[in-house]
């Protein structure tokens, strides 16, 4: 393998859910090798160094292996090393009990059936 694209490798070692995430954060600048802005055609070699940031997470990490297909999570982790320090760690710990799942919460949004029955009694529509 004499290439691999950043976006694809990010994509392969399940960083990103699909490429164009991992594209469209790469674009964003939320991916950063030393410090500095890269393209998402930007070839990956075996010991960069990347730190990612994305809403739930931020790590650090290390190239170790290339991968061009997107394998399962354990193969995925052996292609890096996670940097990440334990100040961050506790951050992404800390977002991640708070993830939103994109459900709507309980007892938000359309009214129950029993609040509807009860705004319509309030409003005398019985």
């Amino acid at each position: 393998m004499e290439k691999l694209r950043l976006d694809k490798y990010l994509w392969a070692i399940r960083i990103f859910k699909t490429r164009t995430l991992a594209t469209t954060a790469i674009d964003e600048g939320k991916v950063k090798f030393n410090a500095l802005n890269v393209k998402p055609s930007r070839p990956v070699s075996i010991g960069d160094q990347y730190t990612i940031r994305t809403p739930d997470r931020k790590w650090t990490i290390e190239v170790t292996g290339l991968i061009e297909k997107r394998v399962g999570y354990e193969e995925a982790i052996k292609n890096y090393i996670d940097h990440t320090t334990e100040e961050d760690k506790q951050l992404n710990h800390h977002v991640g009990t708070s993830f939103y799942t994109g459900k709507r919460l309980s007892k938000t949004g359309h009214p129950t059936k029993k609040q509807r029955r009860e705004i319509d009694e309030f409003f005398g529509d019985v």
